[in-house]
């Protein structure tokens, strides 16, 4: 297999909107990501939460070029070389520990390491490191807590995912401190299911229209 080019300069600038992708098929795979770069949203996050990940992020690495896909839910450095042996582009963690950002780092591809709190943020830009995601959005605060972070700490930059819906998408994204947002509502489980997949074209569409608020 051809390595996946490794030359992103952000994760944060692909897409407004990122789809946090489970799946449990990863026959699945290509069908669903053709989809979702159809409806305008190129960047995919699959979770290494199923044994299906690594053969879905391979799958679609092979055959969707027009895709980024990454890994989400990476938890260490065994997770950080399975996901990039597969031919992610980018990886997502919930949080980080410094054992997991070292992996990160030398993986060689862009990642978000994920935090909750003031602290977190801070510890991530003594290391250099000024992009993040924020995780879980909406039960750490929401866009309340990411406005208050925006003054003394203007230097970091957000993915809030989490309770991220079509409803408050738009609201998140006018924060200066945002640059796009993870969610699954593009993904709803009788799509996916019953695999349709104009459905979730349309829907992710929809999310690739959405705006700041204001």
């Amino acid at each position: 297999m051809t390595p996946a080019p490794r030359e992103l300069p952000s994760v944060l600038d692909l897409a407004p909107v990122v789809p946090v992708v489970v799946l449990e098929d990863a026959a699945d795979a290509v069908p669903l990501a053709r989809a979702l770069v159809a409806g305008g949203l190129p960047a995919i996050e699959v979770t290494l939460r199923t044994e299906a990940a690594p053969e879905a992020i391979r799958a679609i690495a092979d055959a969707v070029p027009e895709a980024v896909v990454g890994a989400g839910t990476v938890l260490g450095p065994e997770h950080v070389g399975t996901a990039v042996a597969a031919g992610a582009r980018f990886l997502v963690s919930p949080g980080w520990t410094d054992t997991l950002l070292e992996a990160m780092r030398g993986s060689g591809v862009p990642f978000l390491p994920g935090v909750s709190t003031a602290s977190e943020v801070v510890a991530l830009l003594e290391r250099g490191i000024e992009e993040m995601k924020f995780f879980p959005a909406e039960a750490a605060g929401g866009t309340g807590y990411l406005k208050s972070l925006a003054s003394p700490l203007p230097q970091a930059r957000f993915c809030p995912t989490g309770g991220v819906t079509a409803a408050n998408a738009a609201t998140y994204l006018a924060l200066p401190n945002v640059a796009c947002v993870g969610g699954t509502w593009m993904l709803p489980a009788d799509a996916l299911a019953a695999k349709d997949w104009e459905r979730v074209r349309a829907l992710a569409a929809e999310a690739s229209g959405v705006r700041p608020a204001g």
